[in-house]
C-alpha cells in the first residue's frame, strides 16, 4: 500500500474539539483571537469560551520593558472593530497599555468588566479617563 504525502496533512479544522482547546490553552488569548476570531463558525465558538474571552492581556514583554501587544494600526482596528464588539460581554478583565487604551476602550460596552490594569499611563491621562 502506497501512502500519499498529500493525504497525510492533518488540517486544523481535522481536529477535535477537545484537541484545539488544548493547543490554544497555551496560546495568548490576544494572539488567539485575533489568529483565529473569523476564520469559520467552529472555531470561534470554541473561542467564545470564558478561558479565552475573560481576560485579555493586550501587552507583552520584550527585553524587560512592557510594550503594546498591537505590532500595527491594522490589528488594533480588527480588534477594536470586529472582536471586541462581539466578545465585550465576555470580557471581565482587560490589561492595557495608555497608546491602545482609548481605542480599546470606545471599541464597546464591557458590562461585565471587574477588572482593569492600565500600564505606561501618564496621570494627566489618567484624570481625563475616571474623573
Amino acid at each position: 500500500m502506497k501512502i500519499n504525502k498529500k493525504d497525510s496533512y492533518i488540517k486544523l479544522n481535522d481536529l477535535p474539539d477537545e484537541i484545539l482547546l488544548n493547543i490554544f490553552k497555551k496560546l495568548n488569548n490576544v494572539d488567539l483571537l485575533y489568529s483565529f476570531y473569523g476564520v469559520n463558525e467552529r472555531l470561534n465558538k470554541i473561542l467564545h469560551d470564558r478561558i479565552f474571552t475573560s481576560r485579555l492581556n493586550f501587552l507583552k514583554w520584550s527585553s524587560n520593558l512592557l510594550i503594546n501587544r498591537f505590532s500595527s494600526d491594522i490589528i488594533l482596528n480588527r480588534f477594536c472593530l470586529q472582536i471586541l464588539p462581539e466578545i465585550s460581554m465576555k470580557i471581565e478583565w482587560l490589561d492595557l497599555e495608555s497608546s491602545s487604551m482609548k481605542y480599546i476602550l470606545y471599541a464597546a460596552d464591557y458590562p461585565n468588566l471587574n477588572g482593569l490594569n492600565l500600564y505606561n499611563i501618564e496621570d494627566k491621562t489618567a484624570k481625563c479617563f475616571f474623573t
